[in-house]
């Protein structure tokens, strides 16, 4: 099935890497000229920011951040988008029109702007199989949030038709399928599941179904395994309604491949500081997207950078996919404790390498332990890691030293093994 979407596809990594920079000046030009940016990035010379060194100085935006800005200009009657999109409506004042908008959980506000695949997934569709003349089963929601035109439209782009099935109504969604005889499923994994259940139970076959692009949620190898026993290859795509498409699997089903159009890093949780390849951290992301120019989106998963191309000749980056939440919050006595905490101790002692603040014990009758990796500690560390650590949470802990690489690779900076009770 080896073929590309494109030639983007196969490049050179460095060419890659030249074309992401040259277009990064105009996204942070476009970020600047947000309500919602402008004054984080006052002094920020866009024109500068060319390397990913430069595009690390600046400051992560977070979804709390997005969805509190939202609410507060709702509430005061205001740009639902909350100063975050260059496009919307004549009444918000936009000279550009957004071509829909959509809702998602908070609420948050999403525009969809014009142009063929506006999400990019035709990218991942294509990776999944997708051809010109298939006809697709679109089960993603098609209303409110935006995950069924990410589909439409990225299946439209490669030439597909498309049945807007939507969420629920099984047995109609099965009655389509066996009537209309589609090759390919989108949604998620467990619907597609739930689906080939129904048909079991009615004493249908779906014989035409042999193909998927599964996302919204895990996919775990033993599902994916029972679909393949069933004649459908499906493969993970990763996105979300603020960024589109951002990684996608492919038939080596190593890793997900990085989209071409955005810029991802992965950064320590809780701090916007990359961290090398191979160790666990939060996946931030900038869309190259004049309409919606999110700069350094957190968006609060974590994965990992794999060495090396795709073995199937694709050349861009690869992450491992999702391995959890970045958001490792926990209530300590009544005090919240967050990975930026841990951040800012670390970054008060550098001799540090990496870190886990463990919370264990009972609830109201629990303890810190910061368990800190370092080489060759000089006399007192401990003692003064302690003190910073009350310092900066305003709680008392305990400090652990261990030898570099003790800790697992895991993302985990809060690690909260408390009993219930």
């Amino acid at each position: 099935m080896t073929e590309f979407y494109d030639a983007l596809e196969a490049r050179d990594p460095a060419q890659r890497e030249a074309a992401l920079m040259a277009a990064l000046p105009a996204q942070v030009a476009a970020a600047k000229r947000l309500p919602a940016l402008a004054a984080a990035l006052a002094t920020v010379d866009a024109a500068a920011v060319t390397t990913r060194a430069a595009l690390a100085a600046l400051p992560v935006t977070r979804k709390h951040e997005l969805l509190e800005r939202q609410q507060a200009a709702r509430a005061a009657g205001g740009d639902p988008f909350g100063g975050y999109s260059a496009i919307g409506w004549r009444s918000l004042g936009s000279a550009r029109p957004a071509r829909r908008v959509f809702q998602s959980p908070g609420p948050i506000y999403e525009p969809e702007g014009a142009g063929v695949d506006y999400w990019r997934f035709a990218r991942a569709l294509f990776a999944a199989g997708l051809r010109a003349g298939d006809l697709v089963h679109n089960s993603f929601s098609h209303h409110l949030t935006p995950a069924g035109s990410m589909m439409e439209t990225g299946a439209h782009a490669i030439g597909c038709t498309v049945f807007p099935g939507g969420v629920g109504n099984t047995e109609l969604q099965v009655q389509a399928m066996v009537e209309l005889r589609p090759d390919a499923y989108v949604g998620t994994p467990s619907f597609l599941r739930i689906a080939l259940e129904k048909a079991d139970e009615l004493g249908l076959s779906l014989p035409s179904l042999t193909k998927a692009s599964v996302g919204g949620e895990a996919f775990p190898p033993a599902l994916r395994d029972a679909l393949r026993a069933r004649g459908i290859e499906a493969y993970q795509s990763y996105g979300t309604a603020d960024l589109g498409l951002v990684a996608y699997e492919t038939e080596a089903r190593a890793g997900l491949v990085l989209d071409e159009g955005v810029i991802v890093e992965i950064v320590r949780p809780g701090t916007g500081e990359p961290v090398p390849e191979g160790e666990v951290g939060e996946v931030v992301v900038t869309p190259l997207n004049p309409d919606y120019p999110l700069l350094r989106f957190g968006t609060g998963d974590l994965s990992a950078l794999l060495p090396g191309p795709c073995p199937t000749g694709r050349s861009n980056r690869r992450i491992r996919g999702w391995l959890g939440r970045a958001d490792q919050t926990a209530k300590v006595r009544g005090m919240f404790v967050h990975p930026g905490q841990v951040a800012e101790v670390l970054r008060r002692h550098p001799e540090v390498l990496r870190a886990r603040l463990v919370v264990e014990g009972e609830m109201a009758n629990d303890r810190m332990t910061l368990r800190a990796e370092c080489a060759g500690a000089p006399e007192g560390l401990a003692g003064r890691l302690a003190q910073s650590l009350r310092d900066v949470t305003k709680l008392r802990g305990e400090v652990v030293l261990l030898a570099p690489g003790s800790l697992p690779n895991d993302g985990r900076v809060i690690e909260d093994v408390r009993r219930l009770g």
